[in-house]
């Protein structure tokens, strides 16, 4: 079993509009929380602030830990090329504010944008499950 550990964000604007990125890989697409997985040996708050900056142009403060989500794809669902192992994905989610930079597309990485959306609009749109599981966890602590 292949395992990979993530970090993501949930960054809500003074207007409650939500922050995601629009994820790519192989021929799926997504909109999901930015954030992504850790480098060898780095801390889950360093790889999250990382992934934001990386994915949307801001800088954040990243605040409490709202959970850890974790779920197994299995083998035959998996969409990465030549894998032939169930993944076990640990997703860590934080709250998190911007304290600087701009909205930006990120060039050359696993998104192509990234915008600010309102809770009602998200529901019709085309989202990963950490969206939905993301915001949960984020309203249980407001």
């Amino acid at each position: 079993m292949d395992i990979r550990v993530a970090a993501y964000a949930v960054v809500v604007d003074d207007e409650d509009r939500v922050l995601l990125a629009h994820w790519r890989e192989a021929h799926h697409s997504s909109w999901t929380m930015p954030g992504g997985g850790l480098e060898p040996g780095e801390d889950p708050v360093v790889a999250a602030r990382r992934e934001v900056w990386e994915e949307t142009g801001y800088d954040v403060e990243i605040g409490d830990l709202l959970g850890i989500d974790s779920r197994v794809i299995p083998a035959r669902k998996r969409i990465t090329s030549g894998a032939n192992a169930p993944l076990h994905t640990l997703r860590i989610v934080y709250r998190a504010r911007i304290t600087g930079g701009e909205l930006r597309n990120e060039i050359g990485g696993s998104t192509d944008r990234a915008g600010w959306f309102e809770r009602s609009h998200i529901a019709t749109m085309n989202r990963v499950s950490l969206v939905d599981i993301a915001l949960s966890l984020a309203s249980k602590g407001l």
